[in-house]
């Protein structure tokens, strides 16, 4: 299986829609001048998709020998609207998962 079948398998299970590759996207996210992500985002279109027509997906090496990876997608709905947007937005959701709750 490619990591491209890997990713439509993934946003298949994950948002009941079929997926096809449209492009690849090199993003670099920083903070104050920090590197906090970098990689490549698989850019994809949905089929059957109730409200996006658009997903951006990639996947994150882990140090967990039972999980190697960890998939993560983006719909492309506002305020989505690109591939670095949904770095930011995946960023921002695992710091606050991370955060203590009240």
């Amino acid at each position: 299986m490619t990591y491209l079948e890997e990713l439509r398998g993934i946003i298949r299970r994950l948002h009941g829609a079929e997926a096809t590759h449209v492009k690849s996207v090199a993003v670099k996210e920083t903070f104050k001048g920090q590197t906090v992500w970098e990689g490549i985002v698989e850019v994809f279109d949905l089929v059957g998709h109730p409200t996006a027509h658009r997903v951006y997906a990639w996947a994150n090496e882990t140090d967990d020998p039972s999980q190697k990876r960890q998939h993560v997608t983006v719909l492309h709905l506002h305020p989505i609207k690109s591939a670095q947007d949904a770095v930011r937005a995946a960023i921002v959701r695992e710091f606050r998962s991370l955060e203590p709750a009240e």
